[in-house]
């Protein structure tokens, strides 16, 4: 891997690392996927300092790049992140339509009590 990319993967790793860490400062991450952040980040830095063995992994796989191998493994792993995401956006979403139907349904019953004891009261 030629240096020019292995320092720009370095630089590149510890950016997303220093964004990572300073959101979840700001609360604005959850924990789960700040380690997996930091944990991808931190490895993109053992990579890009000791590229070795991504060296020997690509060759072994039939990469014509070592920088190759790593692109489509950062892609696989963004991938999958976006998956689990995305099924955690579908849960939510699900859940927040059943709540919805069920503040629909007690404002429904609360208007119903309201007519219900108003018309008791002018019944008297």
């Amino acid at each position: 891997m030629p240096i020019q990319q292995r320092i720009l993967l370095v630089v590149g790793a510890l950016f997303v690392f220093g964004f990572v860490t300073r959101n979840i400062r700001k609360a604005k991450i959850l924990m789960a996927d700040a380690i997996f952040w930091v944990v991808l980040s931190l490895v993109l830095v053992i990579i890009g300092i000791f590229p070795e063995t991504i060296i020997y992994v690509s060759g072994r796989l039939g990469f014509m790049s070592p920088s190759n191998f790593v692109f489509l493994v950062v892609v696989a792993l963004l991938l999958m992140k976006l998956f689990s995401a995305s099924a955690q956006i579908s849960i939510l979403t699900h859940k927040v339509e059943e709540l919805a139907q069920e503040i629909a349904l007690r404002d429904a019953e609360a208007r119903e009590d309201v007519q219900m004891s108003s018309t008791h009261t002018s019944d008297r």
